[in-house]
């Protein structure tokens, strides 16, 4: 049997002759070879086109807000603005005095002047402060050190972002000889959670590249065989980002993307062209001329790159269900990364091969032989296919199940270093204020007879009721202030009244929003109102988020199941593998699943990774997760699977050929997984918990599935169904 990591043995005769025709990707492979001065010329100038594009893409990536649109939430929000000229707070200043305590004279008069600024500033639609709402006890801390001025600051993230704030903080946190003044807040820790992510990158890629280039030249053996990977990745990064620029004109795109299309275009670009490499090696082994050779490549390698760049970007695809623009912009993101690879592995690689081709084939020649260590291994699984699938079956689920134990949260300020100061003011707030009046839940009414009064139950009984519930510090309404079912301050009319309706603020205990929000909000929606509410505030935008996402997890997942069956069925014809791919990539999810909650959940090796676990996992990630690990999964599926039919095919004989697919096909697998999870692995070093979670997430992903499932189980159960395997018909290629 031949071996495929063999050195090739040199042409020392004259080439077969090969036919002119052919199918189309190998007329195209002969093609490409034989203009490759005109498409290498081509390809350079798209590069310098995309490289300018790219440049211009970069600076314009934001984070996008975590939002449900059209959720009661949402209509709670708009129905605050529009009647009412308020919502809830983007913004706050902790407010510490330098000496003595927020109730000093100087420093009440120094707070109220900061917050009259504040709400004079450009961009800022109101401001209130400890000082400005009566001395309220929820914007003050226990020990009376710190106070806190809340703002909303209308408009899209990117312009509170990068406009507004950038603009207004400089000055306002100075501070004087009277007061420190530091920032906090959703929209400033988000806002300082994009440099930290790009710094992650850099730091990430710094290690990579070198890293990827060693491994592939102990892999190849040759430099410039090491290089043209390294070289497709960029260029698939490169195009990337340029489409990216396009998609930028049209819509927001989270910076999170950035790192994602760096990671897979590296990653990609290196499984591509090995992939092509490779049979470009075993073609010449075979004796074809440099254009012959080049022309099977792409007949066979190029047929397999193009199955497994539609079936990443169908998984990817799946995203834009989901009205969220966080997880679009990751299948923007992955798509076009996707395209970018396989152009240069299809399109640019031929030419490549074709004019430098004799430097990427080994140096020296050595002797052909039969079998192989996973010749070996195939066949010794599949002589106890029960035992064997078994085990590996036993050993993936015992790591996969931390995910039982699932809980989802929701994002805060920790996902931020603790050296971050956005996430050190908020540290201050959460342990050192009895209440989170920033984070408020908000009930909206648009009842003009409650607005005047004529209720037939009035608002402040509902907010005596309201300020009973478990996890409720206060209850603030045009009727009054209660705690714990007693009145404890005077109402505010001229906040809390408008045209026609009226609304209140819930402010949650400490405990309750670092605890569960969700489960306040719910308990809060629970309560029957004697008038039509709707629930908002940021609490009920993170449940409705939440809700919103994991709601809609059953038809991700089966669109991607759905689309990836149908392009498994176009290649193989066969009803059985493709049902077979979808049950090994879902369990290799599994493992990857176990993983994040084992570590991010649970917090085991959190001093080893440097993050903080807050007991849950926001939602948005995992989905991210689960479309980028799927499509990843089935490329090795594909990949695996076009050596097996190659050689079924040949043979006619299913056991025969799994040992010699896997033969052929496993080596590669190996190496391009391996070096594809090093690439995520490097991300682990992030700061940002995200990035860090899609990274290490990634990699435990890419090597389950290109280890254990693809050496192990695929022998097993592809041996266990025998010729259903290839039942109904498989599609004979010439």
């Amino acid at each position: 049997m031949t071996n495929p990591t063999a050195p090739v043995v040199p042409d020392t005769g004259p080439a077969p002759a090969a036919p002119e025709g052919g199918p189309p990707l190998r007329r195209l492979g002969r093609l490409l070879a034989r203009r490759r001065r005109a498409v290498l010329v081509l390809a350079l100038a798209l590069l310098v086109a995309a490289a300018a594009l790219a440049a211009g893409a970069v600076p314009r990536l934001s984070l996008a807000r975590f939002e449900a649109p059209g959720s009661e939430s949402d209509r709670a929000q708009a129905e605050l603005a529009a009647r009412f000229a308020t919502g809830s707070p983007d913004l706050v200043l902790l407010v510490t005095p330098r000496t003595g305590t927020v109730d000093d004279p100087a420093v009440a008069e120094a707070g109220r002047r900061l917050t009259a600024r504040v709400a004079a500033a450009d961009g800022v639609a109101e401001a209130a402060s400890y000082w400005t709402r009566g001395g309220s006890a929820t914007l003050r801390s226990e020990d009376r050190r710190h106070a806190l001025i809340v703002a909303r600051v209308p408009g899209d993230a990117g312009h509170v972002r990068q406009v507004v704030l950038p603009r207004l903080l400089p000055g306002v946190t100075r501070g004087d000889a009277l007061l420190q003044v530091r920032a906090g807040g959703g929209e400033e820790v988000f806002r300082q959670t994009v440099p930290l992510a790009r710094q992650d990158f850099v730091r990430a890629e710094l290690v990579v590249f070198p890293l990827v280039f060693v491994l592939l030249w102990l892999y190849q053996r040759r430099v410039a065989a090491a290089l043209v990977p390294i070289l497709a990745g960029v260029y698939a990064m490169v195009v990337g980002l340029a489409l990216l620029r396009g998609v930028l004109a049209f819509t927001e795109i989270s910076t999170f993307a950035l790192n994602l299309t760096l990671a897979m275009g590296l990653g990609l670009g290196v499984d591509y062209c090995l992939f092509m490499i490779a049979r470009f090696r075993e073609e010449t082994r075979r004796g074809l001329d440099r254009v012959e050779a080049v022309a099977a490549a792409v007949e066979h390698a190029g047929r397999t790159v193009l199955f497994s760049g539609l079936t990443v970007a169908a998984s990817l695809a799946v995203l834009f269900v989901l009205p969220f623009g966080f997880l679009r912009s990751f299948a923007y993101a992955g798509i076009a990364v996707v395209l970018g690879g396989t152009v240069a592995a299809v399109l640019v690689l031929p030419a490549v091969l074709a004019s430098a081709g004799g430097a990427l084939l080994p140096r020296r020649p050595a002797p052909e032989r039969d079998g192989g260590f996973w010749h070996g291994l195939a066949t010794r699984v599949m002589r106890r296919p029960l035992i064997f699938g078994g085990l590996a079956a036993g050993l993936l689920l015992l790591l996969a199940s931390p995910f039982l134990g699932l809980r989802f949260g929701v994002a805060d300020d920790r996902i931020l270093p603790a050296s971050a100061p956005a996430r050190q003011t908020q540290e201050v707030i959460r342990h050192g204020f009895p209440a989170e009046e920033t984070d408020a839940i908000q009930i909206v009414s648009r009842s003009a007879a409650v607005a005047a009064g004529r209720a037939a139950v009035p608002v402040d009984a509902y907010a005596v009721t309201l300020s009973r519930l478990p996890g409720v510090a206060q209850v603030d309404s045009a009727a009054g202030s209660y705690a714990a079912g007693r009145r404890v301050g005077a109402g505010d009319p001229a906040r809390f009244a408008g045209r026609g309706g009226t609304w209140l603020s819930v402010v949650p205990s400490a405990e309750a929003l670092a605890g569960d929000p969700v489960r306040l909000v719910a308990a809060v929606r629970a309560v029957r109102p004697p008038f039509p509410v709707l629930v908002g505030g940021y609490p009920a935008e993170l449940a409705d988020y939440r809700a919103s996402v994991v709601g809609r997890l059953p038809l991700v997942l089966g669109l991607m199941l759905g689309v990836t069956f149908v392009l498994l069925f176009a290649m193989t014809r066969s009803l059985l593998i493709p049902v077979k791919a979808s049950v090994l990539n879902l369990l290799s999810l599994g493992v990857m699943f176990g993983a994040l909650v084992w570590v991010y959940q649970d917090g085991h090796l959190a001093g080893l990774l440097g993050f903080t676990p807050t007991g849950s996992l926001d939602p948005s990630i995992p989905i991210l997760m689960l479309c980028v690990a799927y499509g990843l999964s089935m490329d090795y599926e594909v990949f695996l699977l076009s050596r097996i039919e190659e050689e079924y095919a040949r043979t006619g004989d299913t056991t025969r050929a799994v040992a010699a697919g896997l033969q052929r096909g496993a080596p590669l697998i190996t190496a391009a997984g391996g070096i594809l999870a090093l690439s995520f692995a490097a991300y682990a070093t992030a700061e940002v918990t995200f990035v860090q979670m899609l990274g290490v997430g990634m990699a435990v992903a890419v090597l389950v599935d290109a280890t254990v499932i693809r050496a192990v189980l695929v022998p097993s159960l592809m041996r266990l169904a025998g010729p259903l395997n290839w039942w109904p018909g498989r599609r004979r290629r010439p």
